[in-house]
C-alpha cells in the first residue's frame, strides 16, 4: 500500500490514505491462489493492481472491497464472493444494518 500510495498524484487522497494506513491490520502475502485469482480478474478487464488487491481481499475472506474506481465497480458487480462497493454505499449498508438492530 505504501508504494502504490506514493505514486498517487492526488495530494489530498495520498494524505488521507497515509492517515488511514494504520487501520490495515491484515498483511497478506501473495501466494499461488492470489496470483491465479488476480489473473482471472485481469482476463475480465480488471487492471492488474486492482486485480491483485481484490484477489487478496478474497483470500482474506473479506466481505466487502471498497473503491471509488467506477470501472472496477462495474467490472466486479457480478462477482458473488465479495461485494465491491464505493465507500458512500458502504456507509449506507452499515447504517441500514444498524437501523435494523
Amino acid at each position: 500500500m505504501v508504494i502504490e500510495n506514493a505514486a498517487n498524484p492526488d495530494f489530498n487522497r495520498k494524505a488521507a490514505v497515509a492517515d488511514w494506513q494504520h487501520l490495515a491490520v491484515v498483511d497478506l502475502p501473495v501466494n499461488d491462489i492470489v496470483e491465479e485469482v488476480a489473473e482471472m480478474l485481469s482476463r475480465i478487464g480488471v487492471k492488474p493492481m486492482d486485480a491483485l488487491h481484490v484477489a487478496c481481499a478474497l483470500e482474506a475472506h473479506a466481505e466487502y472491497f471498497l473503491t471509488t474506481d467506477n470501472a472496477l465497480l462495474r467490472k466486479m458487480v457480478k462477482h458473488g464472493k465479495i461485494r465491491v462497493v464505493d465507500p458512500v454505499d458502504f456507509v449506507r449498508v452499515l447504517k441500514v444494518g444498524n437501523d435494523e438492530n
